[in-house]
C-alpha cells in the first residue's frame, strides 16, 4: 500500500506511546448530576487528555467525532486555525526537534494529526466508528493519514455536505462545501448496527406502497434526463408488462 512520507514524520510515528498518562482532577463546583452518570467535560491538551481516558475507555467508545484545525491559517475564528500558533510551534520544538524549523504548514499538520488518531484508533470497539470534519485544505492528507492509521479497508465514506447556500463569488470556483470522513473498526458490523433517523411526516409522505411490494415503501422517480447531451439511441418506447408504452417525451427528454 502506498505510504505518506512527511518531514517530522519519523518523530511523531510513535509519540503517542510516549506522552506520559495523567489523572484527569475533578471539580465539583462545575458538575452536574451523579458523578458516575459516565458524563464528562474534559479542558485541557487534547494530546494529553486522551492519554488520561484512555484506561478507562480504551475499545469502549462506539462513535467519534472530532474537527480538528482545518490548517487555513485563519487566526481570527473560534480557535487558531493556524499550525504557526505559539502552542502548536512550541510541542513541534519539543517532540520533532531542531527539523522542525524547517516544517511546512501542511508537515506542521501532519505531525500535530498522527499521535492524536492513533490514540483515538484504540478508543473504538468493534462496532465503532469515526467522523472528521475538514474542508478542501487537507481532505487529500488526511484521507491518507486515515488510510495509514485505520487501514484502507476500514473506510466507509466521504460524505459532501453544502455548508452554504448563498452564492460564492470570491473565488474562481464557489466554495460551498465541506466533507466529513467516516472510517469503522468493521465497516460489516458498522452497517449492520448502524442507528438509522427515522423520516419525518414530510419525507414519509413521498414513499407508498401501491403495488403492496414486499419490500416496503417506495418512491417513483424519473428515468428520463433533459436531452441536451442526448444520443439518438436514447429515443425509443418502452413497453411495460401491462402492455402501456411509454416514450421520453419526443427530443426533449431522452432515457438515463
Amino acid at each position: 500500500m502506498p505510504t505518506l512520507t512527511w518531514i517530522g514524520k519519523e518523530a511523531v510515528v510513535n509519540h503517542h506511546h510516549e506522552v506520559p498518562y495523567h489523572l484527569l482532577r475533578d471539580v465539583p463546583a462545575l458538575g452536574c448530576g451523579p458523578a458516575d452518570a459516565g458524563n464528562l467535560i474534559v479542558e485541557g491538551d487534547n494530546l494529553t487528555t486522551l492519554k488520561a481516558l484512555l484506561p478507562y475507555y480504551a475499545g469502549q467508545v462506539k462513535c467519534i467525532y472530532i474537527g480538528p484545525p482545518y490548517n487555513t491559517g485563519n487566526e481570527g475564528w473560534v480557535y487558531n486555525d493556524n499550525v504557526n500558533s505559539p502552542e502548536i510551534k512550541a510541542w513541534l520544538g519539543k517532540v520533532v526537534g531542531k527539523e522542525a524549523e524547517d516544517l511546512s504548514r501542511h508537515d506542521k499538520w501532519l505531525c500535530m494529526m498522527y499521535p492524536r488518531l492513533r490514540l483515538l484508533r484504540e478508543f473504538l470497539r468493534e462496532d465503532g466508528s469515526i467522523w472528521i470534519s475538514m474542508d478542501d485544505s487537507e481532505i487529500h492528507l488526511l484521507r491518507a493519514l486515515m488510510d495509514e492509521i485505520f487501514g484502507r479497508q476500514r473506510f466507509v465514506a466521504c460524505n459532501v455536505w453544502q455548508k452554504r447556500y448563498s452564492r460564492e463569488n470570491r473565488e474562481a470556483i464557489g466554495d460551498v462545501h465541506e466533507y466529513l470522513l467516516v472510517y469503522a473498526m468493521n465497516p460489516a458490523r458498522f452497517k449492520a448496527t448502524r442507528n438509522k433517523i427515522p423520516p419525518t411526516g414530510k419525507q414519509a409522505k413521498v414513499y407508498r406502497n401501491p403495488n403492496n411490494d414486499p419490500r416496503g415503501r417506495w418512491r417513483p422517480i424519473p428515468l428520463t434526463a433533459q436531452a441536451g447531451h442526448a444520443t439518438p439511441e436514447q429515443f425509443y418506447e418502452i413497453v411495460a408488462p401491462s402492455g402501456k408504452r411509454w416514450h421520453p417525451q419526443g427530443q426533449i427528454r431522452g432515457w438515463w
